[in-house]
């Protein structure tokens, strides 16, 4: 059975009921993480432990593959796809298995059709309902909440995402970092991609404004699950500490696809204040052609997977409806968007916004420009 994000992030507790997922986390391709997850592995099998490999490709590098030849593997199953056969992760067979530890990398990885699970990080939180411990890796451009930003500082679009609340389900979390620069010179060794691709990815995606901005973003996630476990110490051991007022963000959405860049905003504002994060869309009773219907479900169920809580309210004014909003939940931050706008358009908007200061309690108030129709 399916569960929600919401069931997976209940079900977790400090109590050894379910497994510890432990994450290595890197800011681009050749950091280490997946030689660091093998170090780990091979210590905590000295130490007698049961440890597993579940998934894990070296893409032939020397390192990793010498380590992974010393642990036990659990065979891959092998599925055909479209004439061509590939091999992913036995989830059945590993929990047939069922190791104390078990090693799974590429967390954001797309499974193949007829997978048990459509994503890896699916499968590993089954292994963690398991009670099965995990060591998974993972770029920080594959959290989604990031993809906007990654995108505009690298100019790539990054396709495999793993939901924000997968990210407040990790345990442990370990920054595998090396600097810019020691980083492209493993890049003009051969030691990440073949040579013939050296050049052409040092020009692109490993310049150095790039791999210094990635960084800089694996650090703060690092951070912040450093920041949310004291936290929780914090609040089990009864600190005064852990009683402050908690920020409560809202992020006003509409069918404009540029409102994921909003989204994006406010969840990675929520995350940075520990506070509560909400995603509002107001239905003035106004009939959505298909393609806008289908583009506010897609910025909802984007919303959704950053961990927001979608409120759905009814009314014929926008303002109104989010200024009674923000006054019945304590709301402290909005977050507007503003389209580039001209003449009466621009009037509207500014009377709107106006109109919202009026009837709404105190609250901070951040007017984004978003590109988009």
């Amino acid at each position: 059975m399916t569960k929600t994000p919401e069931q997976w992030l209940e079900e977790s507790s400090s109590t050894k009921t379910r497994g510890v997922l432990k994450l290595f986390l890197g800011y681009a391709p050749g950091v280490g993480k997946t030689y660091n997850m093998l170090s780990e592995a091979i210590r905590r099998t000295s130490r007698g432990e049961d440890v597993v490999v579940g998934s894990v490709d070296t893409h032939g590098r020397k390192g990793p593959t010498e380590l992974l030849s010393k642990l036990e593997t659990v065979p891959r199953r092998k599925l055909d796809y479209k004439g061509t056969v590939f091999e992913e992760m036995d989830v059945d067979a590993i929990l047939a298995r069922h190791p104390q530890v078990a090693l799974v990398d590429e967390l954001a990885h797309t499974n193949i059709d007829g997978s048990r699970n459509p994503k890896r990080y699916q499968d590993v939180m089954e292994l963690l309902d398991a009670n099965i411990d995990v060591l998974s890796t993972m770029n920080v451009q594959h959290i989604e909440s990031l993809g906007p930003l990654v995108q505009q500082i690298t100019g790539v679009h990054v396709r495999e995402t793993v939901p924000d609340w997968v990210m407040q389900r990790v345990d442990e979390i370990v920054t595998a970092d090396l600097t810019p620069q020691a980083l492209q010179k493993r890049m003009r060794r051969g030691d990440i991609y073949p040579v013939e691709r050296t050049e052409r990815a040092l020009e692109h995606f490993f310049r150095p404004g790039n791999l210094i901005a990635l960084r800089e973003l694996a650090l703060r996630q690092v951070t912040q699950v450093v920041d949310r476990s004291l936290e929780t110490f914090l609040a089990k051991s009864g600190s005064s500490e852990s009683s402050k007022v908690r920020e409560r963000i809202a992020v006003c959405i509409s069918s404009n696809p540029a409102a994921q860049n909003l989204i994006a905003r406010g969840s990675r504002m929520a995350r940075i204040a520990d506070g509560d994060f909400y995603a509002v869309y107001v239905d003035t009773n106004q009939n959505l052609r298909p393609e806008d219907r289908h583009t506010l479900d897609e910025n909802i169920r984007f919303a959704e997977n950053l961990g927001a809580r979608v409120i759905r309210l009814r009314g014929s004014s926008i303002a109104s409806a989010v200024a009674g909003f923000v006054r019945e939940n304590h709301i402290t931050q909005v977050i507007f968007g503003r389209s580039a706008q001209t003449g009466l358009q621009r009037c509207r908007y500014l009377f709107a916004i106006y109109r919202f200061l009026r009837e709404a309690s105190p609250v901070d108030v951040h007017i984004v420009t978003q590109e988009g129709r």
